[in-house]
């Protein structure tokens, strides 16, 4: 009876001192991205990942790699697959190397539309649709709602872009993707794909007399001093960053840790929106002060040209590959719903 309970008391403490083990435990945690320290992607995963270690109490111990101090976002993928690495939140540009249907924002039922619209999309039945291909491809977990880098618009040298027709007889460079190219051509203009590093050199020298950007992409790079004048806002298309960790480190937490690690990005994605927003409006100002003229078309006549754009649709789907399903989605919840 007497080894019976010194037994008992034995397991007692066994049982307590690996629950006290478990709350101690600490998991590493270490986000790859490739953008600068400053860009809003790097201070908004900087911003969760303090919160998540503080909220934590330390159980998840975070460290943020940024400017490419790890892996390239074209990199990073595999990264997680094989544990090099535990977050990242790579573009849709990147991903559609893996899942095609994340090129979903260039299709013409896009173009020129409003954040709340291009936000319900992302974050309702079409974001859905892409974010289970990402989670059984990839092997990841997604955080929640995607960043938003913010529009894409159309830059000129010398010829101003006052209006879409304007465009007619421009070389105008983009990043790449079948839906780029096909919107410049919708235009009468020719698509040209150079390097972002190149691109200070080749306005310079002429290479192309416009481009597809953001307006925080040319403030960063200064490119009124490689000869942008003028700004067209299109709206033409609305790229994401899409946060996700691997599915191995996600198991490996426990069931609180894992409900901590999606909470805190939920409950902070609506600060990080309007952050990359207004990221957005203050390099249009800086580039306003720097001689930059632009010219803002009116919401009707941006869905004037997107009514125009619609017929090709299914064709551009079919060059991004698109799925079936996806695109019908696309149809049912932002074309026939009359935007």
């Amino acid at each position: 009876m007497m080894r019976r309970a010194v037994m008992a008391v034995l397991a007692m403490f066994a049982v307590q001192y690996s629950q006290g083990a478990a709350a101690e435990a600490q998991f590493k945690l270490r986000a790859s991205l490739d953008t600068s320290a400053t860009h809003g992607r790097t201070v908004a995963v900087g911003d969760y990942l303090k919160k998540l270690q503080e909220k934590s109490g330390g159980r998840i111990e975070t460290e943020l790699f940024h400017s490419g101090q790890l892996f390239r976002d074209r990199d990073v993928v595999k990264a997680l697959r094989q544990g090099a690495v535990e977050l990242a939140v790579p573009g849709t540009w990147v991903l559609i190397a893996f899942v095609p249907d994340a090129d979903v924002f260039q299709l013409p039922a896009f173009y020129g539309q409003p954040y709340p619209v291009v936000y319900a999309a992302a974050d309702g039945k079409i974001g859905e649709i892409i974010n289970k291909q990402l989670e059984s491809k990839l092997d990841v977990r997604l955080l929640g709602p995607w960043l938003q880098l913010g529009y894409q618009n159309t830059y000129s040298t010398s010829k101003p872009i006052r209006d879409f027709a304007d465009q007619a007889g421009m070389k105008i460079r983009n990043s790449g993707g079948a839906g780029q190219s096909a919107r410049a051509k919708f235009f009468n203009a020719s698509p040209n794909v150079t390097a972002w590093p190149d691109v200070p050199l080749a306005l310079s020298q002429g290479t192309f007399d416009g481009l597809s950007s953001t307006d925080e992409s040319l403030a960063s790079a200064k490119l009124w001093e490689s000869g942008v004048k003028y700004g067209f806002e299109d709206h033409s298309f609305v790229g994401f960053y899409v946060p996700m960790i691997s599915e191995s480190f996600y198991k490996k937490l426990p069931p609180d840790l894992q409900a901590m690690v999606i909470d805190v990005w939920r409950e902070n994605i609506p600060a990080y929106r309007r952050s990359m927003e207004a990221a957005q409006s203050e390099a249009r100002q800086t580039l306003e002060r720097n001689g930059i003229v632009f010219v803002s078309p009116t919401e009707g006549a941006l869905a004037d040209v997107r009514l125009k754009m619609l017929p090709s649709q299914d064709g551009v789907a079919k060059e991004l590959r698109i799925s079936p399903a996806l695109l019908q989605q696309v149809k049912s919840d932002i074309v026939t719903a009359g935007h």
